[in-house]
């Protein structure tokens, strides 16, 4: 976890995304690397049904939201004591004597391809759990990092949490994307105090089971207990949540959308249910 990047955008969680990648990065003495996110002129080009009339979005006042963004995230590390990086290329001698650190990337190209592209090169993007709201996070930007980028996705929840990663619950489900998510949360199980691996009856598909989990994390020196829930009157999104408050967790780790997309807007699924309830930081990936 020695690089984040976070796509700034004005939102009303931005603050809790800034307070999580600085948790990340304390704890790992993380560059953070801030971009502005804003939509591509051609997403704001919307039709009048009635008169045919089109408009766009003034590309001015985008980008004086964007020098905005770019003002509070600057703001923040400074006021959170987190130095600028030296200008330069990081080297293993500079990387290893360095702590958390911050910069800005001015002038990036509008649209999500661009951040779908460049969070390749991070080693976590952390955005802005999604909601409907207007001021809320946007769910293209979750999306966008987590099926273009290769990478996971750290998410903020919309309050900001006082700590990462010292309690963490894993949402097991035996699936591929879940097992992805754990090897790319090694760096955080390793440090971490307390784990829960957690499997619910009929929210789970064919592959290892939660114990087998618990057993193979032995095996790289990192212990973590395991329960198995039978199915009942809740969902397995449910049950995660649940857990996660009883255990006191800061960290939730799951693979995002074992079932389809299309399936979980229809149908619901759990990915859905943390997407909509979650309020402490989870660690994503597809």
């Amino acid at each position: 976890m020695k690089t984040l990047l976070v796509p700034v955008a004005l939102h009303d969680s931005l603050s809790s995304v800034f307070e999580t990648a600085i948790l990340a990065a304390r704890r790992f003495g993380s560059l953070v690397e801030g971009v502005s996110l804003r939509p591509a002129l051609a997403e704001y080009v919307p039709v009048d049904m009635v008169g045919g009339m089109t408009w766009l979005r003034d590309e001015e006042a985008d980008k004086a939201e964007a020098e905005a963004a770019g003002e509070r995230f600057v703001a923040f590390m400074r006021e959170a004591g987190v130095p600028l990086a030296p200008n330069g290329p990081c080297t293993p001698a500079n990387v290893a004597a360095a702590g958390p650190r911050y910069r800005w990337r001015p002038d990036v190209p509008a649209g999500d391809a661009f951040l779908g592209q460049h969070a390749r090169l991070f080693t976590a993007t952390v955005v802005g759990r999604p909601g409907t709201e207007e001021r809320a996070p946007r769910m293209t930007t979750f999306e966008t990092a987590l099926f273009e980028s290769g990478r996971p996705i750290l998410l903020a929840p919309p309050i900001a949490p006082a700590t990462l990663g010292e309690a963490i619950l894993i949402a097991w489900n035996g699936s591929t994307e879940t097992a992805r998510a754990v090897a790319f949360a090694m760096p955080f199980l390793r440090q971490a105090q307390r784990i829960r691996v957690v499997s619910v009856e009929g929210g789970t598909v064919p592959g290892p089971s939660a114990e087998e989990l618990a057993d193979a994390l032995a095996c790289e020196g990192i212990l973590a207990e395991h329960r198995a829930f039978s199915a009942g009157r809740r969902t397995p999104g449910e049950v995660f949540l649940a857990e996660a408050e009883a255990f006191g967790c800061d960290l939730l780790i799951k693979g995002a959308y074992t079932q389809s997309r299309l399936r979980q807007m229809i149908f619901g699924g759990p990915t859905s249910h943390l997407l909509a309830h979650a309020g402490i930081p989870m660690l994503m990936a597809h």
